[in-house]
């Protein structure tokens, strides 16, 4: 008898989204553990390893409960790397629900999803992205490094259709990123690159989780 589905789960709780178009909107996030990539500047280093083994219906549950006290419409499916796990049951559980997906993805795992929202965010150094991702993800999400240089941005602004947007998030909201942020929007301007925004971690400067 097959056994129900299960994902790996960090945690799964209510917020705002702090990043990306859909900034400020109530959402209800779900970690997923596990990642392929581990950059030193990540901020959510808990969920690269540990996590519990979870049932899907239970996931369900937990949600529905959130909802009761915090009717958000939108779930993030985040990590880590969700795109590690095998989302299926979730999504058809949480469609059924009535409820918008979006998933936030490094780009290097495509699976053909029916969510509503897809975030990439490339990383260094390769900025590697499964060439699926360019015509479904809504927007393209960048962390402003310290190795971040405009030409792989020029790069990448290439490869990604001009009517989707790379937005510049600077590291963990530090000054110098913002710096730098700004200094690679004034260059995009100059140089006819089309479609790059400035953005900041809404949520850590509410101090939400």
């Amino acid at each position: 008898m097959p056994q129900p589905p299960t994902l790996k789960i960090v945690e799964i709780f209510p917020s705002v989204q702090g990043e990306g178009l859909r900034q400020g909107e109530p959402t209800i996030f779900v970690r997923l553990a596990g990642c392929n990539l581990r950059c030193s500047f990540c901020d959510t280093k808990y969920a690269w390893e540990g996590g519990r083994e979870i049932a899907v219906a239970e996931i369900l549950r937990r949600i529905q409960k959130i909802r009761g006290r915090f009717p958000a419409d939108w779930v993030c499916l985040t990590g880590g790397e969700p795109l590690l796990q095998d989302l299926r049951s979730l999504i058809r559980g949480l469609k059924k629900e009535g409820l918008k997906i979006q998933v936030e993805t490094n780009a290097t795992v495509f699976r053909p999803l029916a969510v509503d929202w897809l975030t990439i965010s490339p990383k260094p150094k390769n900025y590697a992205y499964h060439p699926h991702f360019r015509e479904r993800a809504k927007e393209m999400k960048l962390i402003v490094t310290k190795g971040m240089t405009f030409e792989i941005l020029k790069k990448l602004r290439k490869g990604f259709p001009a009517s989707r947007p790379i937005i510049l998030q600077p590291e963990s909201n530090a000054r110098w990123s913002k710096t730098k942020s700004l200094r690679l929007v004034g260059r995009s301007l100059r140089s006819g690159l089309k479609n790059i925004r400035l953005s900041v971690q809404l949520h850590k400067l509410y101090d939400l989780p």
